[in-house]
């Protein structure tokens, strides 16, 4: 399958979700104004945590190891019957341990204890979501982007009905806990579309502990939890530095923004993550490997630009359409964001190599030192020219990136 037909796929897919975020976006703006989507923000912060590190993070490992094992049956169901318990034990911790701080989670990101039943909702729902990504993490192993794309716009149409329904009746609490209850149900999709592919085999429900094969998928699911844990932290120390420093009010219009740009790179990442993973993890020749990436740029970046650059000459009404006219303040936030999102997908092109290569020593010391450097970031462009220096953060922060990533990419192709 080309980078074209499964971006197609996943711009499907990509839609769908995205509806079903702006929707939970849009319904908060309306019932809590800028406050309540500063604290939207934190819980979904807490969301993209747990939803990726749900069953232990390992789906990037079963994604790539499935892409190599696919022609060896023996291997692969070794893989899959020990990701299969790798994500059972670890979903069970997860939700042990969200239960039990439960308290201290609702505390620290929502300021009220109203909100700590959605957090033991996340909780217990936390093996349905672990075992929806391992079912989703087969199928994109074998590169079934049409099924992928079902999977995302099935389930965020129940999405998009649990939170019409929830938020009317419950409004920021019943938004909270449809993002929960979407997420959970995901794998009432994901499940009946799995047992009908060509691929499927009943022996990947079958759970056997393979020392050679959890030691692998560890590895990712180390560099998942960096991954994962790195980016909603620096996001809610952000936050928090923001509201200390100006207001709340000033971090919803910081996280509108920031919100608008996630939207619409979704379309984007979701391409990369579905094509380019597995893609890239089955390539053992360098001319085809730079071939790979050369096409990546050539299909990718301009769609990229071209997004960015609508979104800038349409921002006064993107911010009005999303969220409301008390957002108007966020609008000279749009051009640093914009072009940082340009630095930003460059950079995650040549970082895709180091998950499907399996650099779990380089990639956790480029997660730290660069979130590290982000907030030093945002510290020292807040100071200096106020919110909008938070932009400007991201912006210096992902120029850096985008040249470390060169360089791994560079020394990377040299050795093949």
């Amino acid at each position: 399958m080309s980078i074209v037909r499964a971006g197609a796929f996943s711009a499907i897919s990509t839609a769908a979700r995205l509806i079903s975020g702006l929707m939970v976006i849009k319904l908060v703006a309306w019932f809590a104004g800028p406050e309540g989507v500063g604290k939207l923000g934190q819980f979904m912060s807490l969301m993209s945590l747990l939803v990726v590190l749900a069953g232990g993070g390992i789906g990037t490992g079963i994604v790539k190891y499935v892409a190599e094992y696919r022609a060896d049956a023996e291997k692969l169901q070794r893989l899959l019957s020990a990701g299969l318990s790798y994500a059972l034990g670890a979903s069970c911790v997860m939700g042990v341990l969200t239960l039990l701080f439960s308290r201290s989670i609702t505390l620290s990101l929502l300021g009220d204890m109203r909100y700590e039943s959605v957090i033991w909702v996340l909780a217990v729902a936390q093996m349905a979501i672990a075992a929806s990504n391992y079912f989703v993490a087969i199928i994109n192993g074998f590169m079934d982007v049409r099924r992928v794309a079902t999977i995302y716009v099935l389930g965020s149409v129940i999405g998009i009905a649990a939170t019409a329904l929830l938020a009317y009746f419950f409004q920021l609490y019943g938004a909270l806990l449809a993002l929960v209850l979407s997420q959970a149900a995901f794998l009432t999709v994901s499940l009946p579309l799995l047992r009908s592919s060509p691929y499927f085999d009943r022996l990947f429900f079958r759970p056997r502990f393979d020392r050679a094969m959890t030691v692998r998928l560890f590895r990712f699911s180390v560099m998942t939890l960096t991954s994962a844990l790195l980016p909603p932290l620096v996001n809610i120390w952000i936050r928090n530095h923001l509201a200390a420093r100006f207001s709340w009010e000033q971090v919803g219009y910081w996280q509108a923004v920031s919100k608008v740009s996630e939207a619409y790179l979704l379309f984007i990442t979701m391409a990369i993550s579905v094509y380019y993973l597995p893609r890239l993890s089955s390539i053992t020749e360098r001319a085809t490997f730079e071939a790979e990436l050369k096409t990546a740029y050539r299909h990718i970046l301009p769609v990229v630009v071209a997004l960015a650059g609508m979104i800038y000459l349409l921002r006064e009404w993107v911010t009005k359409l999303l969220f409301s006219e008390h957002f108007a303040a966020a609008n000279v936030l749009y051009a640093p964001q914009l072009l940082g999102d340009v630095v930003k997908i460059s950079s995650f092109i040549l970082s895709y190599i180091m998950l499907a290569k399996a650099m779990t020593t380089i990639f956790i010391f480029s997660e730290i030192l660069f979130s590290a450097t982000y907030v030093g970031c945002v510290y020292f462009f807040t100071w200096r020219y106020g919110l909008v220096g938070a932009m400007y953060a991201f912006l210096v922060n992902y120029l850096a990136y985008l040249i470390f990533t060169i360089a791994v990419a560079r020394n990377y192709i040299r050795k093949m």
